[in-house]
C-alpha cells in the first residue's frame, strides 16, 4: 500500500499538469487566432455600414515610397505600388472606403485601432503586430477608439497617388 499511494498521487499530478497545459494551449490558440480578425461566426457579406464622419482630421498620411508599376517588368499600367505611414490620433477616423480595385496590406506598428468592415457583423480591434488583408469586395472605415495614437504601415496598389484610403 505504501508504494501504490505515491504512484497514484504522481499519476494524479501528472494528469492534472497535462490537463492544465492542454487547457492553456487551447485558450492561447483561440486568442491568437482571433487577434485582429473577424470572429468566424460573425463573417458576412453585409456587415458594418458607413458610420464615419468622412473627415481625415487627426490622421497623418506620409508616403514612404512609390513605384510606377507600368515601368516595371510586371507592367501594370496606371497602377502604383506605394507604402505609407499613417498615424491616427485618438478619436480620429479613416473614412469609409472600398477595395474593389485597390488591394492593401495594413500592419499595425503601435497602438490599436478599430475597423468597421462590410465583411464582419462586429467591429474588429487591431493591435500592434496585427496585419489586415484588404481586397476586392471589402468596404470599411477605421477609428482610433483608444487613448494613444495608432501607427500603421499601409502597402497598396493604387491608381491615384493622392488617394487617402487605407
Amino acid at each position: 500500500m505504501v508504494t501504490t499511494a505515491p504512484a497514484n498521487l504522481a499519476r494524479f499530478w501528472l494528469a492534472l499538469s497535462v490537463t492544465g497545459v492542454l487547457t492553456a494551449l487551447v485558450v492561447f490558440s483561440a486568442t491568437a487566432a482571433s487577434a485582429g480578425e473577424c470572429p468566424a461566426d460573425k463573417v458576412t457579406t453585409d456587415g458594418q455600414k458607413n458610420g464615419s464622419s468622412g473627415s481625415h482630421d487627426g490622421v497623418s498620411d506620409d508616403v514612404l515610397g512609390m513605384i510606377d508599376l507600368s515601368k516595371e517588368k510586371v507592367n501594370v499600367p496606371g497602377r502604383l505600388f506605394r507604402m505609407r505611414r499613417l498615424v491616427v490620433q485618438p478619436g480620429a477616423e479613416v473614412p469609409w472606403h472600398e477595395h474593389s480595385d485597390r488591394p492593401a496590406l495594413i500592419y499595425v506598428v503601435s497602438g490599436s485601432i478599430t475597423e468597421y468592415s462590410s465583411h464582419c457583423e462586429v467591429p474588429i480591434v487591431h493591435k500592434a503586430g496585427d496585419l489586415s488583408v484588404e481586397q476586392g469586395g471589402l468596404s470599411h472605415w477605421w477609428k482610433n477608439t483608444s487613448k494613444e495614437p495608432a501607427t500603421l504601415i499601409s502597402a497598396d496598389i493604387a491608381k491615384d497617388p493622392k488617394d487617402k484610403g487605407m
